[in-house]
């Protein structure tokens, strides 16, 4: 299998989109992060879901955890209007590099070792011609696990 055969269409969006269409985005087709894409169409960087549900959450409650119990139901309700107002590139980690990126004819091996070395639930195929870069798709961690599965049963 090659990274080509893999790839499936995948939701895309760009560090200028709002916040709460992506974690809408996100759950609606209940994906583990959305690829970031720059103006000229070059995967960017990953806003993995758990990024998402980290802004979220008041720093208050990162910094000490038990605090949490304390936050009443109502007020919890309430935690995407954190959302509100941002953008995909507000809410991008602040260390987030460019996302692992595999060429149409790499191996299911080479597309496992990128994802397990960069610890990313999702590699963007893309092809690079003259016209300049073509993304393929999207080969999440699970759709891999599910391809490699199928051939030993």
């Amino acid at each position: 299998m090659r990274a080509r055969d893999l790839a499936v269409e995948y939701e895309t969006v760009s560090v200028d989109d709002d916040a709460l269409d992506a974690a809408r985005l996100m759950a609606e087709h209940q994906l583990p992060g959305l690829l970031v894409l720059d103006a000229g169409g070059e995967p960017a960087a990953i806003l993995p879901a758990s990024q998402l549900v980290k802004v979220l959450v008041p720093a208050y409650v990162l910094e000490d955890p038990a605090l949490a119990a304390v936050v009443d139901e109502r007020h919890a309700d309430r935690l995407c209007a954190a959302l509100a107002g941002r953008t995909v590139g507000d809410c991008l980690p602040s260390k987030a590099g460019p996302p692992p990126v595999a060429a149409p004819d790499d191996t299911a091996l080479e597309v496992a070792a990128l994802m397990a070395q960069v610890r990313s639930p999702l590699v963007a195929v893309v092809d690079r011609d003259k016209a300049g870069p073509h993304l393929l798709g999207v080969i999440t961690a699970s759709h891999l696990l599910n391809r490699l599965l199928a051939v030993h049963p």
